[in-house]
C-alpha cells in the first residue's frame, strides 16, 4: 500500500467540506446577521475562524507530510502550503484584520482547489471504490 491509497479519500473529501463551510461562514454570516441579530455574535466570532485554520492546518499537514515525497505530491503542496498560509494570515495577523474575509475566501478557495484536485487524481488513478460491471 503507498501513501497515496493510505490517506482514505474522504479526508480530502472533508478538506473541500470544511473549506467551503469556511468560506460560508465569511460570506453568509455577515448577511443572516443583518436580518437576525442573533447571527451577529456568530459573525464576528474570531475563535471560530481560528478553530477552522487549525482543522485545516491539522488536516493538510498530515496529507502533505504523508505525500511530499512523490511528484503528486510536492504538485498538491505547492497549491495546499501558499493556502493554508492566506488561511492563517488572515487569522492570526492583526494588521490583516480589514482583509480577513477576503484573505480567508482566497485561502480557503486554494485549499479547496488542492484537496478537489487531489481527490480527483485519486479517483481517476485508484477509481472510487466501487466494482462496476460492464457488459
Amino acid at each position: 500500500m503507498n501513501a497515496q491509497n493510505a490517506i482514505p479519500s474522504w479526508l480530502d473529501a472533508g478538506a473541500v467540506t470544511l473549506s467551503c463551510l469556511c468560506v460560508l461562514h465569511c460570506l453568509a454570516l455577515p448577511v443572516l446577521a443583518v436580518s437576525l441579530p442573533v447571527f451577529g455574535a456568530w459573525a464576528d466570532a474570531e475563535w471560530m475562524h481560528k478553530l477552522f485554520v487549525l482543522v485545516a492546518v491539522g488536516l493538510s499537514g498530515w496529507v502533505i507530510s504523508t505525500n511530499v515525497a512523490k511528484p503528486s505530491g510536492l504538485i498538491f503542496a505547492s497549491m495546499a502550503i501558499p493556502g493554508l498560509a492566506i488561511l492563517i494570515a488572515s487569522a492570526y495577523a492583526e494588521a490583516l484584520h480589514d482583509y480577513e474575509d477576503m484573505l480567508t475566501v482566497v485561502g480557503a478557495g486554494v485549499l479547496a482547489l488542492a484537496h478537489g484536485l487531489r481527490l480527483r487524481r485519486r479517483h481517476a488513478q485508484f477509481g472510487s471504490g466501487k466494482t462496476r460491471h460492464r457488459p
